[in-house]
């Protein structure tokens, strides 16, 4: 098989982009059984998977400036 039919059927697999973003989300946690890990590997689509860990890292960046502009911002920093 040919590296350009093996994208394709990565591309192609059943998985959505919401499921694809709960798998993402939970290995951002760093906590996923093994089955559960071998089932995503056969299905997630890999596009999918790395617009979910590029939103999900921005999405993260954003909760810690806004995190620390509310500590920053209420004195609790300077007591």
């Amino acid at each position: 098989m040919k590296a350009g039919e093996d994208l394709k059927q990565a591309v192609a697999r059943p998985l959505s982009f919401l499921q694809t973003m709960r798998a993402v989300a939970w290995s951002f946690f760093g906590v996923r059984r093994g089955a559960d890990y071998e089932k995503d590997v056969a299905q997630l689509n890999p596009v999918h998977v790395i617009i979910a860990g590029i939103l999900g890292a921005v999405l993260f960046v954003l909760v810690l400036v806004v995190l620390v502009q509310w500590v920053i911002g209420s004195g609790i920093a300077g007591a």
